[in-house]
């Protein structure tokens, strides 16, 4: 059973904007002017999140004519999931485990 999570996908959801992002994406399909004007942020600060995000493996980019669609990756956010759920088994399992202080 695996009990780790992955703390680079993490640190990248950690930020509000990010995980605004992926949330609106996890919607649907969209290009960056769609995602400015959803969530006021600067062009060049959004973009610079996509990146992140794109270098993370979290989205994906599909272009179409002169502008980039950006679209969320399931299987990520599934792996990142089955993370959270083993952890969680994890804890079930072992709260009666104790260990005694020296």
């Amino acid at each position: 059973m695996m009990t780790s999570v992955d703390t680079d996908l993490i640190r990248v959801l950690a930020d509000p904007l990010r995980l605004q992002i992926v949330t609106l994406l996890a919607k649907e399909t969209l290009c960056t002017t769609h995602l400015v004007e959803e969530t006021g942020a600067r062009q060049t600060n959004l973009s610079n999140h996509l990146r992140v995000l794109r270098e993370a493996g979290i989205v994906e980019t599909e272009p179409c004519g002169r502008f980039t669609y950006y679209k969320v990756r399931p299987d990520v956010i599934a792996q990142l999931a089955g993370q959270f759920a083993d952890l969680a088994e994890s804890a079930r399992t072992a709260a009666d485990n104790k260990r005694s202080c020296p």
